[in-house]
């Protein structure tokens, strides 16, 4: 979704290449993204080939995506506590203590 903010002229081999997935992997996510109304294709209007789109990221994509990267952020946050103690408690049965 970041990659589409950013550049939503990207052609779906692009962000496909950019993402490291195969193009028929994205073309599925991407319909799903058109389906649930995160995203908007927009044919370009002064494009000589017909199949060239922009994929623009709608308002309701956006709140989405600042959903997920405040669950992604608690989440890791969460984790990190949870390293910090186990480390802490492994340190203190071993007898050192936290740099």
């Amino acid at each position: 979704m970041r990659l589409l903010e950013a550049n939503p002229r990207m052609t779906q081999r692009d962000l496909a290449r950019e993402l490291g997935i195969s193009l028929g992997g994205l073309n599925y996510c991407l319909k799903a993204l058109v389906e649930k109304g995160w995203v908007k294709m927009e044919n370009f209007s002064k494009s000589d080939r017909k199949l060239h789109y922009a994929y623009l990221l709608t308002p309701k994509g956006l709140a989405g995506k600042a959903r997920l990267t405040n669950h992604f952020l608690r989440r890791k946050l969460q984790e990190y506590e949870e390293l910090k103690a186990e480390i802490a408690e492994l340190q203190a049965e071993a007898g050192e203590q936290l740099p």
